[in-house]
């Protein structure tokens, strides 16, 4: 069994779905836990599971897409008095789904703040909590920004999660000098509470696909936020330990279609 105790993890976008879902996978394995997020309500409550579990937990309202909401988080993770070892970027909206001359200048500019600067933010102010000892950070993409792009209105949130690969793998060449290895997850469907917020246009039928497998779109059926989370403890585990600057798709061969 992966061994995580005496490390410390720090998850963002742990209120729900694949953070909250990580977040208690890590705890399992013996990590510390600094859970991270905008919806307090959530956190609380993914703070409370996790303390059931024993696990030695602090929960930080934050916003990552402000910078002096995300230096403050790291200023209570100081406080905390914890060595950051395991880094989970993994906050992040789909937005509006709406064909490219009907997308609101705004909602592109909302997306890519929520998804791009706030991975980029949360790496910024945790490595200099890991350059001393080393550690781990994975960044949660999709398969819509780097395997696959024949579904419908995606244009925004398949460029934000292009941009976060490329980010990724430019972190791990720059920060392996600190031992920090920095990897990618691309999920594919996966039931999360992000699909209940997807808000579709009456201009998207414009921009229907039809490209589908012969029996469904999904050859392995749709994931679960568990088996992300699997693969988050095994990156942040010793058994990763050569892992670093990769891309890992994890879609039941979704976009292989």
């Amino acid at each position: 069994m992966t061994s995580l105790h005496g490390k410390t993890a720090f998850v963002t976008g742990a209120a729900s779905g694949i953070g909250r879902a990580s977040a208690i996978q890590l705890a399992r394995h013996g990590a510390n836990v600094c859970l991270v997020d905008i919806q307090e309500e959530g956190l609380n409550q993914v703070k409370e599971e996790l303390e059931r579990l024993k696990c030695n937990v602090i929960a930080v309202t934050a916003d990552v897409t402000d910078h002096v909401s995300m230096k403050s988080a790291f200023h209570q993770f100081q406080q905390w008095g914890k060595q950051l070892d395991i880094l989970f970027s993994n906050a992040g909206v789909v937005g509006l789904l709406t064909p490219i001359e009907d997308m609101p200048e705004e909602e592109w500019d909302r997306i890519m703040t929520v998804n791009v600067k706030g991975a980029f933010l949360t790496v910024k102010y945790a490595i200099p909590f890991m350059k001393d000892n080393g550690g781990c950070i994975i960044v949660t993409s999709s398969i819509h920004g780097n395997r696959i792009f024949n579904s419908y209105g995606m244009s925004v949130y398949s460029t934000s999660k292009a941009a976060l690969t490329a980010f990724a793998k430019t972190a791990a060449l720059e920060l392996a000098r600190y031992k920090i290895r920095v990897n990618v997850i691309s999920p594919g469907a996966v039931e999360t509470g992000l699909n209940d917020h997807l808000v579709r246009s009456d201009e998207l039928s414009k921009v229907i696909i039809p490209v589908e497998y012969p029996e469904g779109k999904y050859p392995f059926g749709i994931g679960h936020a568990g088996q992300i989370a699997d693969l988050v403890t095994f990156l942040a585990s010793e058994q990763a330990a050569y892992i670093s600057g990769t891309e890992i798709y994890i879609d039941g061969a979704r976009s292989l279609i």
